[in-house]
């Protein structure tokens, strides 16, 4: 990577990945293209899902959009409006709402699926999982999910 002043300049297969396998259904490797730094703005990573696998749960953020430009591939992704094979060269946005609901998954049986996700970045977010009844609060040191049946009275314990 060379770092002239503020700009960036790289091959994505400079950065190191992350590989995350947590859950059965669930599994990706991820490279944040964009460097560390305080109060970022965007954040851009590649991601790549293994066969039969999907990078998240069904989900939508409440602050941050999301755009995928599939490089390699090809998969499912499903909205609101239903289930839809994409591939390579497909663009894809997600606006910080219900209409954004998104979840992507790798149908190869044999081959990766390679994107990059261009996110906006807020220093508080929070994202709601449809289909699992949670709700996900990320940043201000919080990074924790809650059942939406677990509400409580504004005042509740004050």
């Amino acid at each position: 990577m060379q770092k002239i002043d503020n700009f960036v300049h790289s091959k994505v297969s400079d950065f190191s990945s992350k590989h995350v396998n947590d859950h059965p259904g669930y599994e990706y490797f991820r490279s944040a293209l964009t460097p560390s730094r305080e109060n970022p703005r965007c954040s851009i990573a590649s991601y790549k899902i293994p066969p039969l696998k999907s990078a998240y749960p069904y989900h939508y953020h409440t602050f941050d959009e999301e755009a995928f430009y599939i490089i390699s591939g090809h998969g499912i992704i499903k909205t609101p409006k239903g289930e839809k094979t994409v591939g390579a060269g497909d663009f894809l946005f997600f606006p910080a709402n219900e209409t954004g609901a998104h979840k992507i998954t790798n149908t190869s049986e044999s081959e990766m699926l390679v994107y990059i996700d261009f996110a906006s970045y807020h220093e508080i977010d929070a994202a709601v999982y449809p289909d699992s009844g949670k709700v996900g609060v990320w940043g201000g040191g919080i990074n924790k999910v809650f059942r939406i049946t677990d509400a409580v009275d504004y005042y509740d314990g004050e």
